[in-house]
């Protein structure tokens, strides 16, 4: 086993442990793991289920109900576009074409491949004053435009850069 793998699964043992390695606790530990990964991989979940003593079923049943957990990897900005009634009323759908054209993404392909962004859409991101409105990870932007929705964009990536430097 590589050392990352084993480094990997000694991070969810530390969050297995401080929640007492209790199945009562799955939800938060769940939360605990995407935190630290960002999604849930499938064989950390299994892990998880060996380690609490329920089926691989279980885990992965609580994981897909709730829409909060991600079981494919997700960027660094998780940008969420509403497509709430006010805001398609308002052409957010516009948001989402100039968000995908940007970097390059399609509903097939949601995340770029260096990791950075993941472009999603939700049914409701409850900021209907602002409308149409976007989230990069939990900073609100209301009423966008596709410009300015791909200057957000813009934004982010010449800040990575310069922390690259």
């Amino acid at each position: 086993m590589p050392d990352n793998d084993i480094r990997q699964f000694e991070k969810v043992g530390e969050i297995l442990d401080r929640n007492g390695r209790s199945p009562a606790r799955l939800i938060p530990i769940l939360q605990a793991v995407q935190a630290e990964y960002r999604y849930l991989p499938e064989e950390i979940m299994t892990y998880i289920a060996t380690s609490l003593g329920v089926s691989p079923a279980r885990v992965f049943g609580v994981a897909t109900f709730f829409s909060h957990f991600a079981l494919n990897p997700k960027g660094k900005y998780i940008v969420r576009v509403c497509d709430g009634t006010a805001c398609h009323v308002k052409k957010s759908t516009d948001l989402l074409d100039a968000l995908r054209k940007r970097l390059n993404l399609s509903e097939a392909k949601p995340t770029t491949s260096d990791m950075l962004f993941t472009v999603e859409t939700v049914s409701c991101l409850g900021a209907c004053g602002l409308a149409p409105a976007m989230v990069v990870n939990e900073e609100v932007h209301g009423l966008m435009t596709p410009a300015m929705a791909v200057a957000v964009i813009d934004e982010i990536c010449k800040k990575e850069k310069e922390n690259v430097r």
